[in-house]
């Protein structure tokens, strides 16, 4: 009897510690929902054949992920630039490891507003999401046209919430996102002024982040993680078919068009690549307009860790 207690125990033992390891093979991912992040949700479809398990968890908006890694829920974020930088410089244990698109910023402005450049804005109400690049972007746009937030009323909506509020004239403008500013000028009640890629910023890079304790204690994982969001990312690049149905149907529940999403991604492509010096630039123009409360702007070659990118890149045979 005491010998099958001792074999039900080590069983039960064996069991729990399989539990355990399993548990440890899930890879806790933070995404947004945006048309350009979609390649990142499909690493989940695919994780399976990568060899891993992936456990997607959607937020808001980028400082949402930031908090996600801080609570040490997450092991991988996407965020904009903007997020990802204040992030690091106010504690965020973390590494840029790659990029995942580019661009996905638009100036609209009401159909009615007769808003046709920056220089327009001034006395104007515009609407931005706090703590996103695209707050970035208005600052530095506001600057080189000689305004500042003191010449406009600034607005702070979330993302969802901006397109309702250009549509019931509550705001004049909008700096938005993708699909959603592609949506508010398909449906024809604004207009685009510009797209803001004319700053030191140029268009800005959507970053992947992972935690540091990730990277370097969970490198095997690490690795497959981004061999498989290479995979992902390619068969969208590749296979605009598969983007678009995976994006319009799966993330937004067909509330999407089929136009919606080719303008979308025309302004927001897919794409891998990061480099240090364009987090640096972007870290220099937040200090420089005050954006992101950034108790020490970072320094960027000290953060963005690109290896293991390259290395999935070398191993696919990807340029």
């Amino acid at each position: 009897m005491q010998k099958k207690l001792i074999a039900l125990a080590l069983l039960a033992s064996a069991g729990f510690a399989a539990a355990s390891h399993a548990a440890d093979d899930v890879i806790r991912l933070g995404n947004l929902k945006f048309a350009h992040y979609g390649a990142v949700s499909y690493i989940k479809e695919i994780a399976p054949k990568c060899g891993i398990k992936v456990d997607e968890k959607v937020f808001a908006k980028g400082p949402d992920v930031m908090q996600g890694i801080l609570a040490g829920e997450l092991d991988v974020g996407t965020t904009a630039s903007e997020a990802a930088i204040s992030g690091r410089a106010n504690g965020a244990p973390i590494y840029v490891v790659a990029g995942f698109a580019k661009g996905g910023a638009r100036l609209v402005a009401g159909k009615d507003s007769g808003i046709k450049s920056v220089k327009d804005l001034k006395g104007k109400k515009v609407g931005v999401t706090r703590g996103g690049i695209h707050e970035v972007l208005l600052d530095a746009e506001l600057g080189q046209n000689g305004l500042s937030a003191k010449d406009v009323t600034i607005v702070y909506l979330a993302f969802a919430d901006l397109n309702q509020a250009l549509l019931g004239k509550n705001i004049d403008a909008m700096m938005q996102s993708e699909p959603q500013s592609s949506q508010a000028i398909n449906k024809g009640f604004g207009v685009e002024v510009m797209k803001p890629y004319d700053t030191p910023i140029g268009e800005p890079y959507r970053t992947m982040v992972m935690t540091e304790k990730f990277y370097n204690e969970k490198r095997p994982l690490a690795e497959k993680f981004m061999r498989c969001f290479l995979e992902a990312t390619k068969t969208f690049i590749d296979k605009p078919e598969v983007a678009e149905k995976y994006v319009r149907e799966v993330i937004f529940k067909n509330q999407i068009s089929k136009e919606d999403f080719y303008d979308a991604i025309g302004n927001s492509p897919y794409a891998y690549d990061i480099t240090a010096e364009h987090i640096q630039i972007t870290t220099d123009t937040m200090a420089k307009y005050g954006t992101g409360k950034m108790a020490k702007p970072p320094v960027a070659k000290d953060w963005v860790k690109t290896d293991l990118l390259e290395q999935a890149k070398k191993s696919m045979n990807l340029k």
